[in-house]
Order: C-alpha cells, then structure tokens, then sequence
C-alpha cells in the first residue's frame, strides 16, 4: 500500500484529501500544515509520497519540497496547488518536486497522479510540462543533442518527459515492455539519475521535445 503523507495549511482541504486518498486504497501516514512540522514529520514518517501545497501560511512548500526531498531522496512530492503560475511551476520542480498538479483536477486524475508518482513517473497537468520546457529554453537551455545517449535512448527519454508510461513507450516504439525498462535503467546510469522525475527535469533542461 502506498504511504501518502498531505501538506496544506486549510484544515478542511487537508482533511477532504486524506479522505479521498483513503477511500481509494493508500495509506495516509501523516498530515502537516506548515513547513517546519512537513519537513519533521516526513522524517519520521518517510512517506511514498508527500502531495504538498505550495502556499503555507508564512512558509513556502517549495522550501518543504527541498528539505524533504533532500534528506529522503526515495520520498517523491507531487505538488497539488491552486496556481498554475509559470514561476510556481518552475520553482517546484527546481527544488525537487516530481510532479505538479493544480487543484481544478478530478479526482480520477488526482488519484492517477499519486500512483504514477509513487511508481517513479513525473506527472504534470495539462501543459505545464510545455511550460517549464519553454522557459528552459527561453533562458538559453542547451539544445537537443545529448551524446552520451544512444538514439534509441534520447527517444525513450523523450516520451518518458511527456508523462507516457513504459508500457506505453512499449507500444509507441513497438518495443517489449523489458526493453524500454531497461533503456531508462541505462539512461538513469549514464546519467547518474536515479529516477523518472530526475530524466523529466533533465529533459526540459537540456531542450528535449516533451
């Protein structure tokens, strides 16, 4: 079972999420409103998944984002937040965040967004992976070629960026499942990654087409 721990400053959309994500079969280990009481008990906790909100009363989540992803590199955080401002967008996934999700989604796509996110995948709404991609390349991101990367591998890496799963990569390239596992394995080595919201970020910062 999936340990989800919730970080949002409203008691009652806290309470309404872990309610949501406990009626569809994770386990909500813990809840934080604030960055000092996030960052603390996600220690202690060491959750999957921390779905984090941005605004924190006086803290930011993008300095709980940091914090936690930090000391516990295994622990990804889906950002869930009201803005879908480019510099929000941009700072989350700078300081660590696997995905963003803004909170007009439903929750089918919510819960989508949990169990990609805890299986490895980076998971954004509807074109804010174009969004970061554009302002990487607005502020003169190098370009697409990536050297160290076999052919094959650039164009896994590329649908890994655009959120499609390896099973779907599988079908797209007309490759067996194990394959394209084991092109993300190589690329995450060469790379010195060590997961799939780790090549995202290094997708849209050396210019890949997402």
């Amino acid at each position: 079972m999936t340990r989800v721990m919730i970080v949002d400053d409203h008691p009652m959309w806290r309470e309404g999420v872990a309610r949501d994500l406990g009626g569809r079969g994770y386990d909500v280990c813990a809840t934080a409103s604030d960055v000092a009481s996030a960052v603390k008990i996600a220690l202690a906790t060491r959750p999957d998944v921390v779905v984090m909100d941005l605004q924190l009363g006086s803290g930011s989540g993008v300095d709980a984002t940091r914090e936690i992803t930090t000391a516990l590199p295994d622990t990804r955080v889906l950002v869930l937040s009201a803005s879908a401002e480019q510099d929000d967008v941009l700072a989350a996934v700078k300081n660590g965040a696997s995905g963003y999700l803004v909170k007009s989604a439903s929750l089918d796509e919510f819960d989508d967004a949990v169990r990609r996110t805890a299986e490895g995948d980076a998971i954004f709404s509807a074109g804010l992976a174009g969004l970061l991609l554009g302002e990487y390349r607005r502020l003169g991101a190098t370009g697409p070629e990536v050297p160290q990367l076999t052919d094959r591998e650039t164009e896994v890496l590329r649908l890994v960026a655009r959120g499609l799963t390896a099973k779907q990569i599988a079908t797209r390239l007309v490759l067996s499942h194990r394959t394209v596992e084991n092109h993300v394995q190589n690329t995450l080595r060469k790379l010195q990654l060590h997961n799939r919201a780790e090549l995202v970020r290094y997708a849209i910062e050396h210019g890949l087409d997402t």
